[in-house]
């Protein structure tokens, strides 16, 4: 069978789904100028790994029907299968340069380390668990773009979910013979409008009375009673290519996933009632490792992509050989290198699961409590290189069809390393990246898509190598001696 498609992929977008913006229901996800043009930019990942001179790096065979698909459904066995397919992650990160955080990448690698935890659900239920082993094979033989909504609204967050307003927080209101009904919220929904699925969990705590909570489930994005209230499209607001370049095309959106008693058929529900299970599918399985591993690749290639935008910006405004700015972009480059690092050594100290590798937890943690705190100063030495040359920018590519205007631009966007033109689409580049509202969002992203700080360095804390540090101290200390001993 020939690999899914990009026309595949928006083909399946026209099924109906209710999506909300801007006080109206959208026709078409594929045609609305809020999402079309990032729906554009998740065909083209499918189309890049169809391509024949990139299948064999982008794709594998199914084992369920031999269909070439993404290598993100590969379950590693060794060391080079796990360093092959993270090279098949950056390859289809680098096209949206880091910035698509949920793309069809992220969820496959999430429900991969679920299965290859396995025996977390079937302790749950064996019912669940060959629910959960056969919606993967499903989603994978058809190479499905996934997200997921697993973070309770905010409202109080003083209170547990069950303690907050009457119908917020999305739960399981009844069951039948065909399944379960579910209605309430979840959020953020990021890329939930250009998905094909959904997957809906709780990785919030859950306490004694809250079972009705505790549920994991995967719905169609056109289900019966679901609806996604999109928050504000920055594409939308985007006036054309050259003057957004990445928000005009990148932007994943973000929405509140709603169900209005959505009913769920057993074959799609693999948890159900379970408190401990619910944790355990994220703490005991290697999903939350998997999934926030590849958010490190994806964060490294974004890295990359910013360092190489400072330097640019030093060559243009001329400042590139001033030690003061050389050794800021050196620091940048410093730390673009540690996070590839971490992502290699996760790699390197690969554990074994069963017949399967998975990343170092230890060293995946090591880089979410680093990085989480490394993105916002990292965006603010950038800014810092550029000066004011992000602001001194024309109103719009309307300006340089206006011959008086594109003379006086061409006098006054000045540098020695390229004409006025290359110098306003660098800076315009640049400030998409790092200053518009679309970075502003991707901002808060990269400091909170993997919970707050407190949350992962508890995760360093309980997956740090305690005992080794604790017999180094030890030694020293029974070297010590007693006071009476001389040296």
């Amino acid at each position: 069978m020939d690999s899914r498609t990009g026309e595949d992929y928006v083909e399946a977008l026209r099924d109906g789904r209710n999506v909300y913006i801007n006080g109206a229901r959208v026709d078409d996800v594929t045609t609305h100028p809020a999402f079309r043009h990032t729906v554009a930019s998740f065909a083209k990942l499918y189309d890049f790994q169809a391509l024949p001179e990139n299948q064999a790096l982008m794709t594998i065979a199914s084992p369920g029907n031999g269909r070439r698909v993404s290598r993100a459904w590969d379950l590693p066995t060794d060391y080079a299968s796990l360093v092959m397919r993270r090279q098949a992650l950056e390859a289809s990160l680098r096209l949206h340069h880091g910035f698509l955080g949920r793309s069809p990448d992220h969820l496959a690698t999430t429900l991969s380390g679920m299965l290859i935890g396995i025996e977390v659900f079937r302790r749950h239920d064996e019912k669940r668990a060959r629910a959960l082993s056969d919606y993967f094979a499903f989603a994978r033989d058809n190479d499905l773009f996934v997200s997921y909504a697993i973070q309770n609204p905010q409202a109080d967050k003083t209170r547990s979910a069950s303690a907050q307003a009457a119908d917020l927080v999305a739960r399981v209101i009844r069951q039948d013979d065909a399944g379960i009904v579910v209605s309430g919220a979840k959020m953020l929904g990021t890329s939930s409008i250009m998905a094909d699925e959904l997957l809906i969990a709780n990785i919030q705590p859950l306490k004694h009375g809250e079972e009705r909570y505790a549920f994991s489930c995967a719905v169609p994005s056109a289900t019966r009673g679901l609806h996604f209230l999109s928050r504000r499209s920055y594409e939308q607001a985007a006036i054309s290519r050259f003057d957004h370049p990445l928000s005009s095309c990148l932007d994943e959106n973000d929405a509140i996933v709603y169900f209005d008693e959505v009913h769920v058929p057993w074959s799609r529900v693999f948890l159900l009632a379970d408190i401990e299970a619910a944790r355990q599918q994220w703490s005991d399985t290697p999903a939350h490792v998997y999934q926030n591993y590849q958010a490190q690749v994806r964060l490294a290639v974004k890295l990359q992509f910013l360092v190489g935008i400072a330097h640019r910006i030093a060559e243009t405004t001329g400042s590139i050989d001033i030690p003061a700015i050389k050794g800021q972009i050196g620091r940048l480059a410093a730390q673009a290198t540690l996070v590839d690092g971490l992502v290699k050594g996760m790699e390197a100290a690969a554990v074994r699961i069963g017949d399967y590798v998975v990343p170092s937890a230890p060293m995946l943690y090591a880089a979410q409590t680093l990085t989480q705190e490394l993105y916002p100063a990292f965006v603010q030495t950038i800014r810092e290189i550029a000066g004011g040359g992000l602001i001194m920018l024309p109103s719009s590519a309307a300006d340089f069809e206006n011959p008086d205007i594109a003379a006086m631009i061409e006098a006054t966007q000045v540098s020695s390393a390229t004409d006025s033109l290359g110098r306003v689409r660098l800076f315009k580049l640049a400030w998409d990246a790092l200053g518009s509202e679309f970075a502003s969002r991707h901002l808060q992203y990269e400091m909170f898509y993997a919970g707050s700080s407190h949350v992962n360095h508890g995760n360093m804390y309980r997956h740090y190598d305690w005992p080794a540090a604790f017999d180094q101290v030890d030694t020293a200390l029974n070297d010590m001696g007693a006071p009476s001993m001389s040296a």
